[in-house]
């Protein structure tokens, strides 16, 4: 009975850090250069960020979605968009961008985390690993500028 509790408990973390879960969507997902993941989750009543190795993330966040916000592409000038998700005077803000007139230009994407308002770091994500990006059209308060 004991082996039998073990396994699954040990794959609670992986498979939580697997994908969003059942009812949640994945909304931006890569992996960085150091080969950590940045996720991004709609979760309906919740937004979720996640960062960190596979099966063992640093960071886990849930934060209602009133809370989070998002700022989208208004179609003028390159095609940029970004999720903030706030915890406590941290705001980690997920974003994506790409410069529609140099096409040589590759996709910029990552998050940008603020402290007490100030830039505190840069984690890109690598470009030679894909890039799920859903953010378009998500429906969350619009970023204060």
């Amino acid at each position: 009975m004991k082996n039998k509790l073990l396994l699954p408990l040990a794959l609670l973390p992986v498979l939580a850090w697997a994908d969003c879960g059942a009812g949640a969507k994945t909304v931006f997902a890569c992996t960085t250069k150091a080969g950590k993941k940045v996720e991004l989750c709609d979760a309906g009543k919740t937004i979720r960020y996640a960062f960190g190795k596979p099966g063992a993330p640093e960071i886990a966040l849930s934060v209602e979605r009133k809370r989070a916000s998002t700022g989208q592409w208004t179609g003028v000038g390159s095609p940029s968009y970004t999720v903030n998700v706030p915890n406590g005077d941290t705001v980690y803000t997920v974003f994506w961008g790409v410069d529609r007139n140099v096409e040589s230009l590759p996709v910029e994407a990552g998050v940008h985390v603020y402290v007490k308002e100030k830039w505190a770091a840069t984690v890109y994500c690598s470009g030679k690993k894909p890039i799920l990006q859903e953010m378009e059209d998500i429906k969350l308060p619009a970023e204060v500028i």
